[in-house]
């Protein structure tokens, strides 16, 4: 098998659809794999993917334990050499699921690649990011966002470079990264398990990839800033805590 595409979801079925609908291409090769996590959704999620998509492979998990716990059991029943890890709220095409396979098909030292992350309006998105300290994450997550904003001025044809990370809306994944390094940590519910595990890929010696000719619709959702008291919001806290205490960066 060529590639594994491994989408979670949570009670998202709208965006899911959508997303699953971009796909139709893709999934008809038989070189491509789908497999759905659901995190325990309760809005019909997986009968309606039964129903309209039987080739999907379903994994239905009893409650949500969170990003990194959901994308594992995506991972171990994954057969692709390559692995694609998508948020539900990604449209994707073609071209760009080619190029990045392409593209690591030809630089067999990247453990992980990214495209470009658009809005429906084009806009570019932090499609990746560096890795800031954890007093900088806590006054984003305070002030809702901080000075940055989501969108980003980039030029329309910039060249193949490496960033800090790569946020995992989507992930492309050698499986000899994950023969190497094991999976994403599961100690972190939600975010910043992106960043975890593109550290210990660089830390590991692979490399991680932005290839911005290539792109896909990502409707961004800011999750955490929707309500700073949820229990959500708090784990994400927990989690930064987690990553800067696991690899000594409290403050870089």
């Amino acid at each position: 098998m060529k590639l594994s595409i491994i989408i979670i979801t949570w009670n998202s079925l709208d965006l899911l659809q959508d997303c699953l609908f971009s796909l139709n291409v893709t999934k008809q090769s038989r070189d491509v794999e789908i497999l759905l996590v659901d995190n325990g959704s309760a809005d019909k999620t997986v009968p309606f993917v039964r129903q309209h998509y039987p080739k999907v492979k379903i994994i239905e998990l009893k409650k949500n334990r969170g990003v990194a716990y959901a994308r594992n059991r995506g991972i171990e029943q994954s057969s692709g050499n390559y692995l694609l890890l998508l948020d539900n709220d990604t449209l994707v095409n073609e071209e760009a699921i080619d190029g990045m396979i392409h593209f690591m098909d030809n630089h067999s030292d990247v453990g992980i690649c990214g495209c470009r992350l658009v809005d429906k309006n084009n806009r570019i998105q932090e499609s990746y990011k560096c890795y800031p300290g954890i007093n900088v994450k806590i006054a984003n997550l305070l002030t809702r966002q901080g000075k940055h904003s989501s969108f980003v001025n980039e030029p329309a044809n910039s060249e193949v470079f490496e960033p800090d990370y790569l946020i995992g809306a989507c992930q492309m994944i050698r499986r000899e990264l994950i023969n190497d390094i094991g999976l994403l940590d599961e100690s972190i519910f939600y975010g910043p398990e992106d960043a975890d595990f593109c550290l210990r890929a660089r830390n590991a010696g692979w490399r991680v990839c932005y290839l911005p000719r290539y792109s896909i619709v990502h409707h961004w959702q800011r999750t955490t800033n929707k309500n700073l008291f949820s229990s959500l919001a708090y784990k994400h806290i927990f989690g930064l805590f987690y990553f800067y205490w696991k690899h000594k960066r409290l403050f870089k």
